[in-house]
C-alpha cells in the first residue's frame, strides 16, 4: 500500500483538509472543532475517524473529553503533503474563518484560566488547592541551594518565593494573572524583599533571558499549561548550564471537577509523562517520585520531578 497515494485520497475532501489545518495549529477537542467549523458532531467524528485510520492524527482521552492532534510520528513525506494541501487553500474564505474561530477558542481558554486566578488572588494560601501541602513543599525546600538566582514559574502570589527570597540572591516570580502580580508585588514590598521581582508572563514563553537562572521551579503550575512540554522547554532555556529544574505537580487522577473548581487544564500527569517532558527538553539526571499523598478524598498525590541542564 502506498502511503502517499492514500494520503492524497484523504486530502481530496475539503472538511478533512480544514480539520488538518486546524490540528496543525493546535490540539483541539471534538467540541471545539464542532464550534469552529459549525458542523454536527457526527460529521466531524466520522472524518476524524478516517484521519485516525490513515495515521494522520492521534487522539487522547482526558476525563470525558477527547482531544485530537497531528500524529507526532508521521512520515515526513505524508506530513509534507498535508502541509502543502493546507497551504494551497490557506487564503480561502472557509480557512480564514476557521483561523478566526480558532483564535477565539484559544482566547477563551486563556480568559477562563485568568479569570479563575484573578478571582482567587489574595486567597490562594487560605483556601484548599489540590497538591499544595506543606509536606510536598518541604520536599522541594530540602533541595534548594542558597545565594542563587531562581525563577518560580506560574508562581501565583509566590508563596514559595516569599520564603526563598530570604536566602536566594534573586528570585523571579512569573505568572499570567495581573492580579496575582499585584498581590505578590505588594507582599514582597511589605516583607522588604528587594530581591523578589514579579513579572507578568506565560510559563510557555517566559520573559527572562537565556541561561539566566540557576533554579527553575514549576510548583502546581504545569497542569494549568496548555502545552506542558513547552513550559518544560522554556525552563530549560532560561537555566544556566548545570542549573536544575524542580517540578511539583499532581499525579494523574480522575477528579473531573478539578477543571471547574481549580481551572485545571490537565488532570495531573503520570510519572512517565513528567520523565518524558524532562528528557525531551534535554534535561539529564532525571528523577520523578511521589512526594505526598492526601488522606482525604479525592486522595490527590503529588509528584516531585527534577532534572539538570547539561
Amino acid at each position: 500500500m502506498n502511503a502517499s497515494w492514500d494520503t492524497l485520497k484523504i486530502l481530496s475532501d475539503p472538511t478533512r483538509v480544514r480539520l488538518l489545518a486546524l490540528l496543525l495549529a493546535e490540539e483541539l477537542s471534538v467540541a471545539e472543532l464542532q464550534e469552529i467549523l459549525g458542523m454536527a458532531q457526527s460529521r466531524i467524528s466520522s472524518q476524524l475517524a478516517l484521519l485516525r485510520q490513515a495515521d494522520l492524527v492521534s487522539d487522547r482521552r482526558d476525563g470525558k473529553k477527547a482531544f485530537y492532534s497531528i500524529r507526532a510520528q508521521n512520515d515526513p513525506r505524508q506530513l509534507g503533503l498535508v502541509r502543502s494541501a493546507c497551504e494551497a487553500v490557506h487564503d480561502m474564505p472557509e480557512l480564514v474563518e476557521d483561523r478566526s474561530n480558532l483564535d477565539r477558542i484559544l482566547a477563551r481558554r486563556r480568559q477562563q484560566s485568568e479569570a479563575y486566578f484573578n478571582l482567587i488572588a489574595g486567597k490562594l494560601g487560605k483556601n484548599y488547592c489540590p497538591g499544595r501541602s506543606w509536606e510536598a513543599i518541604g520536599h522541594l525546600a530540602l533541595r534548594l541551594t542558597p545565594a542563587i538566582t531562581i525563577a518560580d514559574l506560574g508562581a501565583g502570589e509566590g508563596l514559595i518565593s516569599q520564603l526563598l527570597a530570604r536566602r536566594a540572591a534573586r528570585v523571579w516570580c512569573i505568572d499570567n494573572s495581573p492580579r496575582m502580580i499585584e498581590v505578590g508585588t505588594e507582599l514582597a514590598a511589605k516583607n522588604g524583599l528587594a530581591n523578589l521581582t514579579y513579572k507578568l508572563g506565560d510559563i510557555e514563553s517566559v520573559p527572562l533571558p537565556d541561561a539566566s537562572v540557576d533554579l527553575a521551579i514549576l510548583s502546581q503550575a504545569l497542569h494549568h499549561a496548555q502545552h506542558p512540554q513547552k513550559a518544560v522547554a522554556e525552563a530549560h532555556r532560561i537555566l544556566k548550564p548545570g542549573g536544575q529544574i524542580l517540578i511539583l505537580d499532581l499525579k494523574a487522577h480522575t477528579f473531573e471537577k478539578a477543571r471547574e473548581l481549580y481551572a485545571d487544564v490537565w488532570l495531573g500527569f503520570k510519572e512517565s509523562e513528567l520523565h518524558a517532558f524532562l528528557q525531551k527538553a534535554g534535561f539529564q539526571q532525571l528523577d520523578v517520585t511521589t512526594a505526598a499523598k492526601e488522606t482525604t478524598e479525592p486522595h490527590f498525590e503529588t509528584l516531585l520531578a527534577s532534572g539538570t541542564k547539561a
